[in-house]
């Protein structure tokens, strides 16, 4: 069966405290980066033969090889810098809300890629892996959202076309490689989308000079062209989601305003999306889905230790099906379980159950995981 799977995940996995003991180590010089990477490869091939054992037929290296889903691939392409954002979010949980900003990224010249950015991880899960290897990688959206316009370099960039020509480039030689390395699942993580069926995040737009209603249609052109070279065995999926770290999460909003374009103007061959909790809103936006797409159904929460159960699941795939055939749906958690360090709010036994509950709702509800 090919990608999407009735059963699958997001990506990132919480990580062992042996893993978060040896990146401590090297950062205090303690410890080599060889030696650090021997830990994580040894977390990975652990993680591997949790998700296959589980019945997943994907697997993916948890995210071990990172610090963050996002920094560690953007800052590996030039040019590309830390910055501080002038985009206000807020964190909201059960505890809670407070204010955050947080950093962003500048573009400090011409883009370019150096070298491959995970194109060594892929190759390494790809050799350890049984069940189909995904690597997950950053929306290129997000090297402009939190900044706007002035965020990038006025010399090297005079005209915003260049710009957006130049990052879909670094997006395809590094989707090449991949695809040269064997990899035929490929997840990008797109949260700005999300972001902006959000009314205040949209007011927030606005006060970094863009505009609200274009911004989508500008993303879903850079999002194709970044993948226009993609072989065409090559699954492209596209995970949305509204923040989350530790439980906390940034947007509210149903994807209806966004449905339509997310749907049927970016060429990607499904979709992973946040429907945990009522502020995602309901499954009517599903009706826009075409022929011939998936849309994982992110219905187990990460953000809680709390368990679904396959009746209440069910139930839900079913009220989905109503707007979209249930032979285009799937079944997942909605985000990854540990999107950072730190990141995560349970314990492995709880992932592990989380991701079995997956697996056997899907056989139940498709005859398949």
């Amino acid at each position: 069966m090919k990608p999407p799977f009735r059963a699958d995940h997001v990506g990132s996995l919480i990580r062992p405290d042996e893993l978060l003991k040896a990146r401590s180590a090297a950062e205090k010089g303690e410890m080599t980066p060889r030696e650090l990477l021997e830990v994580q490869h040894d977390a990975i091939r652990g993680v591997v033969r949790m998700q296959e054992d589980i019945g997943l037929k994907l697997v993916t290296d948890g995210e071990y090889n990172r610090f963050s889903w996002q920094r560690d691939f953007l800052l590996k392409i030039g040019n590309v810098e830390n910055m501080e954002s002038r985009l206000t979010v807020r964190f909201h949980s059960t505890a809670g809300t407070r204010d955050h900003t947080p950093p962003s990224l500048r573009v400090a010249g011409k883009l370019s890629r150096p070298s491959g950015i995970f194109v060594d991880d892929f190759k390494f899960l790809k050799s350890v892996a049984k069940a189909t290897p995904k690597i997950t990688i950053p929306s290129p959206t997000i090297v402009h959202f939190r900044g706007g316009r002035d965020a990038i370099d006025a010399k090297a960039y005079p005209q915003m076309d260049a710009f957006y020509d130049d990052l879909a480039a670094v997006y395809r030689a590094e989707i090449g490689d991949l695809a040269d390395a064997g990899c035929r699942y490929l997840q990008i993580d797109e949260v700005n989308l999300a972001y902006l069926c959000d009314p205040e995040l949209r007011r927030q737009v606005a006060n970094i000079g863009e505009d609200p209603e274009s911004l989508p249609k500008t993303y879903a052109k850079l999002i194709n062209a970044a993948i226009a070279d993609k072989p065409a065995d090559m699954t492209v999926c596209m995970h949305l989601c509204r923040g989350n770290f530790a439980g906390a999460w940034i947007a509210d909003g149903g994807y209806e305003p966004i449905a339509e374009l997310l749907f049927n103007e970016i060429g990607v061959d499904g979709y992973f999306l946040e429907y945990d909790s009522d502020r995602a809103g309901g499954f009517a936006p599903l009706r826009f889905l075409p022929k011939g797409k998936i849309a994982v159904l992110g219905l187990v929460t990460t953000k809680s230790p709390k368990m679904e159960t396959k009746d209440e699941l069910k139930r839900r795939i079913d009220e989905a099906s109503r707007h979209v055939p249930l032979e285009q749906l799937a079944l997942s958690p909605q985000c990854g379980f540990s999107s950072g360090i730190g990141g995560q709010t349970m314990t492995v036994d709880d992932e592990i159950a989380k991701l079995k509950l997956v697996v056997e709702t899907a056989r139940e509800v498709w005859g398949s995981a």
